[in-house]
């Protein structure tokens, strides 16, 4: 049966339950719960939360940057339906998990951040108390993404070395559900949009498992609730008059109804909430409906105190208003998928996201990045083991992201890849099938880009013309002329930016990081590095720049709020780069971006 990513809802058809809660919880530091019979179930564990990370509830080091195996359990329910399958879907489960029910693995799943369900209608027990096991683990390695590698100490403990300047935080991090669906069943479907006189035209296509039989019908449902249109057949048209288009930060919902009938009876019924929109690039634009957009807004992190990367209602919800109050009007989600909540309600705020895949520590570290830009390095995919097996994973992640995110009005473009190599003809190589799959399996054939590093520069960059439009990921006047006069800084931009110029790419260039540390109260004068004064300079000399060339479209700075990184020499207690705190007040960099956000139209 075709790979199904729906997101679970409760319909006449369909049931799902939350196993959100409190699971069981255990570390296996010496990978011995296979052979022990952990599967079957687990002793002496600990309360864990779900969804959450597990690291920062603990209050010893070792426990809070454990690398390994660890395992979760928890007991459910099932109801017997007649022609329905049982099913277990994670959200996400960091980094690899193994699930067993009643003792069975009934399967596997590898990378963190997206969902995955399994079929356990053979290994549940109906009417009787079932055991859900997961074995986990959350090692990096030059073939995951995103990469890194797993050393072990003398003392036999293991640590990890990501290849990414965010803290490896793991666990089931996302809501799990127990899902009853029809046998017979609607899998997935397909929507591209074309407008033209007044008329929305939606062209679909639905998916069914192998053995559907029955009428497919389609209808369209306003946010009154009112049926707008509807057609038959599992691929057709549907045709909207005077449509409400979903605009950015003006949202319109649709209700997308799928049913398969035999007769008057119900076999299976989906829905999900659209929105009617186009994106284009023409030129060195960006489009929405064909009206020009410039993006302001952050690079993001699914990141806070003590739930970690666990998705969370009410966070989210503050970041999406305090993104509105600043003037914004899209985010990035750095460097990884998303929970799936946090599109939706993008959806409804009419927020644009670019969806960017979980390919980060392609550079593999900020020291070999240093050692990059003065031309030392060893570039990471001549020198990679086992490329191919990287980029199928990779190219499955592709698929799996556009699978998921597809139909998601805010979801307007693709980033493949974060701050890799780029400089070598094998980066270029290993770049191509990457930008080849995304057209593949998008519908709506979304602008795709990745995030250019520092080093990756006009004259030295061979992989910058597989994106349709740049991401600049740059920090002159920080890493690189950090502390000097920043009129060295802004000339060395903009040569940079002058060479781009004299390309003629005739593209979009889009700043998806630029920022400075900074401290609350740290203030000086003159400024310093680290002080208010240093990020109010570095930010004219940035919007000077920008507001200097036609082809800058928008401008994302580094980062929403401040989040968690590894210990370093370079970080004090993570990455304070935040225009908010972890805690989600604002700084005064907040105050001058609103300024600046709400005057750009």
């Amino acid at each position: 049966m075709q790979k199904s990513l729906l997101y679970p809802i409760n319909n006449i058809k369909r049931h799902r339950e939350s196993l959100d809660g409190l699971w069981q919880f255990k570390f296996d530091p010496k990978d011995e719960g296979e052979q022990q019979g952990w599967k079957d179930g687990l002793s002496e564990t600990i309360d864990m939360p779900v969804p959450a990370s597990f690291n920062d509830f603990f209050t010893d080091k070792e426990s809070r940057d454990y690398t390994g195996t660890f395992w979760y359990q928890r007991e459910f329910y099932a109801k017997e339906e007649a022609d329905s399958d049982i099913l277990l879907r994670f959200g996400s489960a960091t980094h690899h998990a193994e699930v067993f029910v009643n003792g069975v693995s009934v399967g596997e799943h590898r990378g963190g951040f997206l969902p995955f369900e399994l079929n356990v209608s053979e290994a549940v027990k109906f009417n009787a108390k079932n055991i859900v096991v997961v074995k986990m683990n959350n090692i990096l390695s030059r073939t995951t993404l995103p990469a890194g590698v797993t050393e072990t100490l003398a003392s036999g403990r293991r640590i990890t070395k990501p290849f990414f300047d965010f803290f490896n935080y793991a666990g089931l991090q996302r809501s799990v559900h127990l899902v009853t669906v029809p046998k017979t069943r609607i899998l997935d479907f397909d929507l591209t949009y074309e407008l033209a006189d007044n008329q929305a035209f939606i062209d679909y296509k639905i998916t069914t498992s192998d053995n559907a039989a029955g009428q497919i019908s389609v209808e369209l449902y306003d946010e009154d609730d009112q049926l707008v249109t509807e057609a038959s057949g599992s691929e057709g048209k549907l045709t909207v008059n005077d449509p409400t288009l979903w605009k950015v930060l003006d949202s319109y919902l649709y209700r997308f109804v799928i049913k398969v009938q035999d007769g008057d009876a119900i076999i299976d019924e989906y829905e999900q909430a659209i929105g009617i929109r186009t994106v284009e690039i023409q030129g060195e634009k960006i489009l929405i409906n064909g009206e020009e957009t410039y993006l302001k807004g952050y690079g993001k992190h699914e990141d806070a105190d003590i739930i970690g990367r666990g998705f969370s209602y009410p966070m989210n919800k503050r970041d999406f208003e305090l993104m509105k109050w600043s003037g914004a009007n899209s985010f990035r989600t750095s460097h990884y998928p998303y929970a799936e909540e946090v599109y939706q309600m993008a959806d409804r705020e009419g927020f644009l996201i670019i969806d960017e895949v979980a390919a980060v520590g392609f550079l593999e570290s900020i020291v070999n990045f240093l050692a990059a830009s003065q031309g030392t390095d060893v570039d990471f995919f001549e020198a990679h083991p086992n490329l191919d097996e990287l980029q199928k994973n990779h190219i499955e992640d592709i698929h799996d992201l556009i699978l998921r995110d597809k139909n998601h009005p805010s979801v307007f473009a693709w980033s493949l890849l974060n701050e890799p190599s780029t400089t070598t003809e094998a980066a270029n190589e290993y770049f191509g099938p990457l930008f080849e799959a995304a057209h593949k399996y998008d519908p709506q054939q979304r602008p795709r880009t990745f995030a250019l590093v520092m080093y990756s520069t006009p004259d030295a960059c061979k992989c910058y013309h597989h994106a349709d439009f740049l991401s600049l990921n740059r920090y002159y006047g920080w890493y690189v002329k950090g502390g000097s006069d920043f009129e060295d800084a802004e000339r060395l931009f903009r040569d940079e930016m002058d060479a781009w110029v004299e390309l003629d790419l005739n593209k979009p260039m889009i700043f998806t990081e630029y920022g400075t540390d900074n401290y609350i109260g740290e203030s000086k004068l003159p400024s310093v590095m680290w002080a208010e004064q240093y990020e109010d300079e570095y930010l004219d000399m940035y919007h000077r720049v920008f507001d200097d060339y036609d082809m800058v479209q928008g401008e994302q700075i580094w980062n929403f709020a401040d989040f968690q990184t590894v210990e370093g020499l370079m970080r004090v207690n993570g990455n304070k780069k935040g225009v908010f705190t972890r805690q989600r007040q604002p700084k005064r960099v907040a105050y001058k971006l609103k300024e600046r956000w709400e005057n750009i139209k």
